[in-house]
């Protein structure tokens, strides 16, 4: 480098420090981690240089109070600060303090934070650089009556997006005028929670939405250069699931004007550094240029940059560097070369069973794919806590065609390993095989409209129930357990031995009848008296024989309403002695930034309640509890 960074302070945790980190060692940049409570024993803070902790596991009281960050950086004498994605990547007063204070801030200017910042001045840029926008309403008039009126004025259905917003926080699609109050009510509250304003904007909702978006860098001295396109379209609950370069079906004239717009757009407020704009398409005729507006930009990297990386052959961290550093750009526009096709999946600690809701705890077993690109957050033996985001890692492949990247990740995600936490690995399987996903044929709406398909009720294959009573007859027979040794099993029995397993309270009868050298290759785990399957993704926990008293069944709810995740009470619709509907809101409960609603699963009588407005609750419990309505 020209002007050598010697040091670096990584405002920030999990994976992406970690991706910092790898590319700093190898430029000779020593790295400075900092941490909470929660990630004392995080990687990230065992591959720095140097780590300095922060404070509480609460991020508010740690990885997002910057003058605790400013000392870290000063105690340990960083030369530059570089804040990743996240926390505070796109804080413009954090930015600012951070170069008053003579260090080098590896992002954009301060002024090109705040006029990207907010969402109606950002559109407002655009209009006045030539950059379509999407048709709907930026007024200061806040009011709900105004807002009622301008969103009848656009038509349903209609966003509601908060100005300030980012990653569908306080996001919600409207259907018809009767819902608007109460949708715009919980945008407003998740809007101030997220990001301290509650003030929102509305836009017009486009029926077959591709979400594509453009790899911008820009260095000190004018030039900008764009590093091809994403489509980030497949999402659920506005949060990224799976992203892609380059975007399918997007032919050289649709991809000039819509990389040329970004670089408008990022000229227009004088940008330097990494940054992404986000544009909206209309796909119901396909990808064209007078069928794309801008959304917003991200002045910061994005999660999904190592598609860009692989299609490119370039390490995007190294850019960043070198810009900050006070380094033109290393490459002109016409020396970047768009080469196959990547795709990267989010690998997150939920339970698609329950609407994705976090899944919490300890990390006892973790296997993820060696063949493939890993970006991985923690390891085996940490834990997911409901402080941060719940992602696992990102697995990413690149190949010569979309088809094959795209059979080689669906393979990846179906060779994760994760108990007890569960993951939606099977789920990103059911997606990359989805003919409609295989031919190119998706929209924001993609998951939504597939949700049965998507998430079934998994069900062990005759290969697996075969695998579990080989284990047991291994087990009967004097085989010796270990975490792996299951995997290639070899047994040599001819006698039958008939054999009860339990799933999900579903019990099966299997007559086992073994040839000689049986062989079943399939990954298990011994838990107590469970056996642990890991098959396409998912995990099967079988009980064994004896292990649930004969006779014990699984009964019906009682009319207790328990809180499926640990998070705090932020609406309470209800009053003890209330009669409700099926289907009516009863209860919120808010974690990592992300709002459930419980609603009456009967007709009923509200009998208790057992949680105020602004309490925090554990997972599993007891909020209220009902009584069936009779008449």
């Amino acid at each position: 480098m020209t002007r050598m960074l010697r040091s670096v302070l990584i405002a920030n945790r999990g994976e992406i420090a970690r991706r910092i980190i790898r590319t700093a060692r190898r430029l000779n940049i020593r790295t400075i981690a900092v941490y909470s409570d929660a990630d004392v024993n995080a990687p990230h803070v065992r591959e720095a240089d140097q780590a300095v902790h922060i404070g509480p596991a609460p991020a508010r009281e740690s990885y997002l109070v910057s003058d605790k960050l400013l000392m870290a950086a000063q105690q340990t004498g960083a030369q530059s600060v570089h804040p990743g994605y996240g926390f505070l990547s796109e804080n413009a007063e954090f930015a600012e303090k951070i170069i008053q204070h003579g260090l080098i801030w590896i992002g954009p200017p301060p002024s090109a934070i705040r006029a990207m910042g907010l969402k109606h001045n950002a559109k407002r840029l655009m209009n006045e650089a030539g950059v379509a926008v999407t048709p709907g309403y930026m007024g200061e008039d806040q009011s709900e009556i105004r807002l009622l009126t301008e969103a009848d004025t656009i038509g349903y259905p209609v966003l509601i997006k908060a100005v300030a917003g980012g990653g569908g926080k306080g996001m919600r699609k409207v259907e018809a005028a009767a819902d608007f109050a109460g949708a715009l009510a919980a945008c407003k509250r998740e809007a101030a929670a997220s990001f301290g304003d509650d003030r929102i904007l509305l836009e017009k909702y486009i029926r077959r939405p591709r979400h594509i978006e453009v790899q911008l860098f820009a260095d000190g001295f004018g030039n900008v250069v764009h590093m091809f396109e994403r489509d980030c379209s497949l999402q659920r609950r506005h949060q990224k699931v799976i992203e892609e370069a380059p975007a399918p079906g997007m032919d050289a004239a649709t991809r000039d004007a819509i990389c040329s717009a970004a670089i408008r757009a990022a000229k227009a407020v004088k940008y330097q550094g990494a940054g992404t704009v986000e544009f909206i398409a209309d796909a119901s005729d396909g990808l064209r240029p007078d069928r794309i507006w801008f959304m917003e930009m991200n002045t910061r990297l994005q999660v999904e940059h190592p598609v860009t990386e692989a299609i490119t052959g370039l390490d995007l961290v190294e850019w960043q560097f070198r810009i900050a550093a006070g380094e033109a750009l290393p490459l002109r526009q016409h020396e970047i070369r768009l080469n196959g096709h990547a795709l990267e999946a989010r690998l997150y600690a939920e339970n698609t069973q329950t609407g994705f809701l976090p899944s919490m705890g300890p990390l006892q077993h973790l296997r993820l794919p060696d063949s493939i690109r890993v970006e991985s957050a923690v390891e085996q033996g940490g834990e997911i806590t409901p402080y941060y985001d719940p992602m696992i890692a990102k697995l990413i492949t690149h190949a010569p065609s979309r088809e094959i990247a795209a059979a080689k990740l669906a393979q990846a995600c179906g060779m994760v390993e994760v108990w007890p936490v569960q993951t939606n690995a099977g789920f990103l399987v059911r997606c990359l095989n989805n003919p409609d996903f295989v031919a190119g044929e998706m929209d924001t709406d993609f998951i939504g409209a597939r949700l049965d398909a998507l998430i079934p009720v998994p069900e062990p294959s005759e290969h697996m129930l075969a695998a579990v009573a080989s284990a047991v007859l291994a087990q009967n027979t004097g085989h010796i357990w270990g975490e792996r040794s299951l995997a290639g099993l070899r047994l040599n029995t001819t006698e039958p031995a008939p054999l009860w397993l339990e799933l999900n309270g579903e019990r099966f009868a299997l007559a086992l009848k073994h040839e000689d050298k049986t062989q079943n290759e399939i990954s298990l785990l011994r838990e107590g008296e469970n056996i642990i399957v890991f098959e396409g993704g998912e995990a099967y926990a079988f009980c064994l024989p004896h292990s649930r008293a004969e006779g014990s069944e699984i009964t019906e709810g009682d009319g207790a309403i328990r809180s499926p995740m640990p998070g705090r009470i932020v609406d309470l619709a209800i009053v003890s002695g209330q009669s409700v509907s099926k289907g009516q809101p009863l209860i919120t409960v808010e974690a990592m930034k992300m709002e459930h609603v419980m609603s009456a699963p009967f007709d009923a009588v509200v009998t208790q309640i057992m949680a105020a407005l602004g309490d925090q609750v554990a997972e599993n419990t007891i909020v209220l509890t009902l009584a069936p309505r009779s008449g």
